[in-house]
């Protein structure tokens, strides 16, 4: 497949690029995108919520009240969970969210994400998207130029460009990565995908 390489400005530069038919038009996977976003959101978890038990609360193990004779309930510790600032009964405890799935897996779901977004027409080449400054408004033009500036996009470079990161940071639907962080969800999630021409090259390097 092959597609125009586009300047910043939206306009054709009058070059063309080979998409790899192997990464951008095989037959999508749907459910090898719904275990890799699944496993990307699970690991996107902390696990870390906490709270004490009747047996971690500090506090005294007297018997509040005798057993008999005062027409309440029995109570036998100011630690229990029916008293303010006793224990939680079966409260949250940390616990490893953390869902593996196999490299294959993996990179089937990236292909068949990226063969989607391909034939929707959604997949963008640029030359060179170089910014001397980070600006918010130069990154808001860039997209206007695609017609793109309401839509959620992602843009994958082969080199981190730290003007072209800052000026997209403010955007609240704009997400720029690396090209060998790479991952289903932020393919799926955006309405576009842009690439920048070195990083489409490298692209045969990760799915190899």
């Amino acid at each position: 497949m092959k597609i125009d390489i586009n300047k910043i400005s939206g306009k054709s530069s009058g070059k063309k690029i080979t998409l790899s038919d192997n990464i951008f038009s095989i037959k999508p996977n749907e459910h090898a995108i719904y275990l890799d976003v699944k496993s990307y959101l699970a690991n996107q978890r902390q696990g870390n919520s906490k709270v004490k038990g009747r047996s971690e609360i500090t506090g005294s193990t007297r018997k509040i009240k005798k057993q008999k004779g005062t027409g309440t309930a029995r109570a036998g510790s100011i630690k229990s969970p029916l008293f303010k600032g006793g224990g939680q009964i079966f409260g949250p405890e940390p616990r490893e969210y953390k869902n593996k799935i196999n490299k294959k897996v993996k990179d089937l779901a990236r292909k068949s994400a990226l063969s989607f977004k391909a034939s929707e027409k959604s997949v963008f080449v640029i030359d060179n998207l170089d910014m001397k400054a980070p600006k918010t408004k130069d990154f808001v033009g860039f997209l206007s130029n695609f017609s793109q500036n309401d839509k959620k996009t992602v843009l994958f470079t082969a080199e981190k460009n730290e003007n072209v990161v800052l000026s997209s940071n403010n955007l609240r639907n704009a997400v720029v990565k690396n090209i060998d962080d790479i991952n289903t969800y932020d393919i799926v999630n955006a309405d576009s995908v842009f690439f920048d021409e070195a990083s489409v090259k490298k692209l045969n390097d990760i799915f190899k």
